[in-house]
């Protein structure tokens, strides 16, 4: 299994929905409120090179980004095995090609 940390502040709207989103996955992740230290917080923005918006997601220490760009990585069918739930799927160089030319890191 995947370990997953998820940034979050109280009354976000986007963090519920994000941790929803991981809920309905059946994942078990590691949720991390600002505001709480000034050690969550540094490493926030360290982390995430100083980003301000909320949530931010971090999977196996990769950074994936807020909640769109985790429904992003789930269309493009590259969730489920970065959260460990299926073996990661064959993309045939074409596919690789055309995302890499669209700027799509997923």
């Amino acid at each position: 299994m995947a370990e997953i940390e998820v940034y979050t502040n109280k009354g976000c709207p986007a963090c519920v929905s994000a941790k929803h989103y991981l809920d309905k996955k059946g994942v078990a992740y590691d949720e991390k409120k600002l505001g709480k230290s000034r050690k969550v917080d540094a490493e926030f923005s360290i982390r995430t090179r100083g980003a301000k918006s909320i949530p931010q997601i971090f999977i196996n220490n990769e950074y994936i980004g807020g909640f769109d760009d985790l429904v992003q990585y789930d269309k493009a069918d590259e969730l489920d095995w970065r959260l460990g739930l299926c073996k990661r799927p064959r993309v045939g160089i074409l596919k690789a090609l055309i995302r890499f030319m669209k700027g799509e890191r997923y």
